[in-house]
């Protein structure tokens, strides 16, 4: 075939039967209309009515008008049953309103120079430890080349010490530099003295010593001797999620207090030495990180707050066996104990991802999604339709994504899945790069990042995503209450000129 004959379309321009609808302009204001015609159906619909009664009032005269009020005057009865009903609806409406939860403010650690590891000094300190296979470095080498992780991310003295010394004694002190520096951090921000807390939830999956987290906070701050104190354990990354949740219940029923949550996950007793490459996975990705978080239900903090809690959504999976599986906490054939990881986990992750966002969906999606997708699921169940599942457009109802920096296939099928753009993806992508994966504070890097590029304004919507063993996806939407300045506490601030940045598929290291 000629170069002329291969360039030749099978059907010339003018014999097209239709418009490329896809490539059409006009398409997108056809679009752009139907949402804005679903959505504000309602008041389109009561604008006539509303006219009505304006043009039917504005025949009234002066002396109709006073008619009305003499008549309302002398029946004292129905004045007084009139206000007595107002008034008691007003009370039950305000006495059955959930009470607001404010984010006053959060802060995340930045652990210092010293504890940085490149991914040569990672596979180096791996070499040196003695208790890896050369088949097992190489594969170690090769996750980290496509794992998108940078060259900056953090580990703790005693994973980098050669030898390691991987001991309790060193796992409390991790603890409680990442504890401890970011509340510090925190109370230092807000101006809050630790007696002012009145709720504290401590959330880490896999180090869960005795005196327990929470009560290593509690003796550390001189917290007040009747806080309500959780420590939640064993719950994985989407843990929390998991605590907001349990905090945004706790300040229904505790009027006019403050809830400080603990996010982290320790590594010092939980870096695998075994050659079981499934439990291999995690020691390439997981990274030192945690987060505090200041959360309220007191009226007075709305001011000086940055954002209110519209929504938790939780999914748990765990009745399956499949899903219940697919990361195990397990020893190995040698008896040294790892997190292993399943093939299965990036299915269950988007099962579980599913169920999440159809219980999501209609409380943030505007009715023009929704009729679509009700729309397609009706002609593909009832009709059988040869229909493709709707997928919502999620950018219709938030303007930012933090979503779980996990590894960089998570992310990959969310943003295909969710169809989000490069923008939506960057605070996870940089998170990733940045920081790695630590676990349930993941999220809250992403939202200092969103914070620190000075994108977030008053009125946006942040919806977080986090999966966890067991297997659960749970989410939590945010709104600004103002425009968000960054603050010098951020931990991007110093470099966040720097970012974004491009992260390779692979990276030789």
């Amino acid at each position: 075939m000629t170069q002329l004959e291969a360039n030749t379309p099978l059907v010339p321009p003018s014999e097209r039967k239709l418009p490329d609808f896809k490539g059409s302009v006009k398409l997108k204001y056809v679009k752009l209309g139907y949402h804005y015609l679903i959505t504000h159906g309602m008041y389109l619909c009561l604008s006539p009515l509303v006219v009505v009664v304006a043009a039917q009032l504005s025949t009234f005269s002066r002396q109709d008008l006073s008619i009305l009020w003499e008549h309302l005057r002398f029946n004292l009865l129905s004045v007084i049953v009139c206000s007595t009903l107002l008034v008691f609806l007003l009370t039950v409406y305000f006495l059955r309103r959930p009470r607001s939860v404010y984010l006053v403010n959060f802060s995340c650690y930045k652990p210092d120079d010293e504890r940085k590891c490149t991914r040569k000094i990672f596979v180096e300190r791996s070499g040196l430890t003695g208790t890896f296979t050369k088949e097992n470095l190489e594969f170690q080498r090769k996750i980290l080349e496509r794992s998108g992780l940078g060259e900056s991310t953090y580990l703790p003295e005693a994973v980098l010490r050669v030898p390691p010394n991987p001991c309790m004694a060193e796992a409390r002190k991790e603890a409680e530099t990442v504890m401890f520096g970011a509340i510090d951090q925190l109370l230092a921000k807000t101006s809050l003295k630790p007696k002012d807390i009145g709720i504290l939830i401590v959330n880490c999956s896999l180090f869960n010593p005795t005196p327990s987290l929470s009560a290593m906070l509690i003796n550390h701050y001189k917290l007040r001797g009747n806080i309500v104190s959780y420590n939640l354990g064993g719950m994985g990354c989407s843990a929390g999620l998991i605590s907001i949740d349990l905090a945004k219940d706790l300040l229904q029923v505790h009027p006019s207090t403050y809830a400080l949550v603990i996010s982290m996950e320790n590594i010092t007793l939980n870096w695998y030495f075994g050659n079981e490459r499934s439990m291999l996975v995690s020691n390439c990705l997981f990274r030192l990180g945690g987060v505090a978080i200041l959360l309220s239900n007191k009226r007075s903090e709305r001011w000086r707050s940055k954002y209110r809690l519209v929504h938790t959504v939780r999914t748990h999976k765990g009745s399956d066996d499949k899903c219940f599986s697919c990361v195990t906490q397990m020893e190995d054939s040698t008896g040294r104990v790892g997190v292993s990881l399943s093939k299965d986990l990036m299915a269950v992750a988007g099962d579980a991802l599913k169920t999440n966002i159809t219980t999501l969906g209609p409380l943030v999606l505007p009715a023009s999604e929704q009729l679509l997708f009700f729309a397609t699921l009706v002609g593909r169940k009832l009709f059988k339709m040869k229909l493709k599942p709707y997928i919502p457009d999620f950018k219709l109802a938030f303007e930012h994504f933090c979503i779980h920096a996990g590894g960089r296939a998570v992310l990959d099928e969310l943003e295909k899945n969710l169809k989000l753009s490069e923008w939506h993806m960057e605070p996870s992508r940089m998170t990733l790069y940045r920081f790695g994966n630590t676990s349930s504070s993941s999220l809250w890097y992403e939202l200092a990042y969103s914070e620190a590029k000075g994108r977030i304004k008053r009125g946006d919507r942040i919806w977080q995503i986090a999966f966890g063993s067991g297997f659960k996806c749970n989410s939590a939407v945010w709104k600004a209450l103002r425009t968000i300045n960054p603050a010098k506490e951020n931990p991007w601030i110093d470099e966040i000129d720097q970012f974004p940045v491009e992260v390779p598929k692979f990276s030789v290291i």
